[in-house]
């Protein structure tokens, strides 16, 4: 028998919400963490599943954010159960702290820590705090905002953050710890790894290669239309639809299709600075996945 789920939870996620969540055959899970992919995946998911560009609902709407605590649970359960169609369920919960299940497929996205950091850092400026403390029951934010220090000043201090990884999540030791749980499993029938430079690289071919492993049909004469329409620049005009934004936490839906890119990261950090995250992703993270994830 394995072991129970890991409870991962914090002001806004309880991946508790998981526990007793009725999977169907075939239901595909999204893990990823934080601005590592996790919208891309899902648009990828409900265009292969759906076999089209035009959505019957919000990419929300049909792929929820379970462990949100923005949402009542048994509202994200009641709207799951009545779809139709194979599910696609996203979750920043690493797949130690979700139920695993045979019948499931899980995908696990997988981004240069220091990109990742850098659109976390962008993205952190386009949160309306107080839509999310209202949300999710937390306090909610009184005075004037904090000055900012620039992303090239907070880099180095989100590299030398010294945390427990299953506390804290979008840090650098919660970013390996989520890669390193899935690099574990990645020879299991119904994991998958996805870079999400390899979606940059050849989106089409990463795309054939998932609707292959999920046993998804799709007829020969749509797949120019379905990955034209998982682009990030058609994304970004459909941000509207796609942005993860039902309930009006982000400022501005444009802005969280940012820029998408790869390498960012590396170019706010100096020779010391990049020296010093490669010593940290060493003491955190296996050769092995380095090697793969620093491609």
């Amino acid at each position: 028998m394995s072991a129970s789920p890991h409870r991962y939870r914090s002001d806004d996620e309880d991946s508790a919400r998981w526990i007793g969540f009725p999977f169907r055959d075939g239901d595909i899970v999204i893990s990823t963490r934080s601005k590592s992919g996790t919208t891309w995946m899902q648009m990828i998911c409900a265009l292969l599943v759906l076999g089209t560009p035009e959505l019957p609902a919000s990419l929300t709407e049909l792929s929820p954010w379970l462990d949100w605590l923005g949402e009542p649970r048994d509202e994200v359960y009641r709207r799951l159960a009545t779809q139709p169609h194979r599910r696609f369920i996203k979750t920043h919960t690493p797949l130690d702290g979700v139920p695993l299940d045979p019948r499931v497929h899980y995908v696990v996205v997988a981004r240069h820590p220091l990109d990742m950091a850098v659109s976390l850092y962008h993205q952190s400026g386009n949160l309306n705090r107080v839509r999310m403390a209202e949300l999710t029951g937390q306090p909610v934010p009184t005075g004037p905002p904090r000055t900012r220090p620039s992303a090239r000043e907070w880099l180095p201090s989100w590299v030398d953050h010294e945390v427990d990884p299953r506390a804290e999540l979008d840090s650098l030791p919660g970013v390996l710890w989520h890669l390193g749980d899935a690099w574990a499993r990645r020879h299991e029938p119904n994991v998958e790894l996805v870079h999400y430079d390899d979606l940059r690289a050849d989106l089409g071919a990463q795309m054939r290669r998932l609707a292959d492993r999920w046993g998804v049909p799709v007829p020969a004469e749509r797949w120019p239309t379905l990955v034209e329409a998982a682009t990030f620049d058609r994304m970004r005009e459909r941000a509207d639809q796609l942005a993860p934004d039902m309930l009006g936490v982000l400022r501005d839906r444009r802005a969280f299709f940012r820029q998408g890119g790869s390498g960012q990261g590396r170019t706010l950090l100096d020779a010391a600075g990049l020296a010093r995250y490669e010593e940290r992703a060493r003491a955190l993270a296996p050769p092995d996945l380095l090697a793969w994830l620093h491609r």
